[in-house]
């Protein structure tokens, strides 16, 4: 992985559209569906969240598909669904925090697309997610360490990503899809443009995968 700096020609507030599909990746709470709207909205395609499209097959939320048949049935028909979404046209799509774990799922968003990674560090996460109680895996006596834990074991998956995104508290949700922009235009091949990217540079937090 190389260190990438912010690319020379900034349109991030034109559309720009995409050749590919952004997946967006990472845990709960890292900013995929807040980011990956805007993101949506600066390249003029449409956002779509592989969690929403669960529930509105199913009728029901993410948290009684858990309750009422278990996380390995959620599992399944997240893979069904995604893999449904990447032969749609060229979208943003937020993933679920699980979902990248899945060889299957890794396999194909880089075949279709390319995986982008929403990285936060453990304070940010714990600070959104903490007084909401839609995350049936922090259902437990800690959650904290629970989260802690979710985000060891999910971290070398995560690593698998094309593109590597760090967030930034001084960042607003706007700076943030502005950022994903540039590590897409460094990318190559994914925005429909004909900006060229700039040479790497060791002073962002952005990373994108040769």
């Amino acid at each position: 992985m190389l260190p990438q700096g912010a690319a020379q020609c900034k349109r991030v507030d034109m559309a720009v559209g995409l050749k590919k599909t952004v997946a967006l990746v990472g845990m709960m709470g890292a900013g995929k569906t807040a980011v990956g709207k805007a993101l949506a909205q600066k390249c003029g395609v449409e956002f779509l969240d592989s969690d929403a499209e669960i529930e509105k097959a199913a009728n029901c939320s993410i948290a009684e598909i858990f309750t009422d048949y278990g996380e390995a049935f959620f599992r399944d028909k997240e893979t069904l669904v995604i893999s449904r979404l990447l032969d749609s046209k060229k979208v943003v799509l937020s993933t679920g925090g699980g979902a990248f774990l899945s060889r299957v799922n890794r396999d194909m968003i880089a075949e279709k697309g390319v995986a982008v990674w929403l990285k936060a560090d453990l304070d940010i996460l714990w600070n959104r997610v903490r007084h909401k109680n839609t995350r049936p895996l922090l259902r437990t006596d800690n959650p904290y360490e629970t989260l802690r834990e979710l985000m060891r074991t999910r971290t070398p998956f995560y690593e698998e990503a094309g593109i590597i995104v760090e967030a930034e508290l001084s960042l607003s949700i706007e700076g943030m899809a502005d950022k994903v922009i540039d590590a897409l235009r460094d990318y190559g091949g994914i925005l429909d443009e004909d900006c060229p990217p700039k040479p790497a540079s060791s002073e962002t937090g952005v990373e994108a995968k040769e």
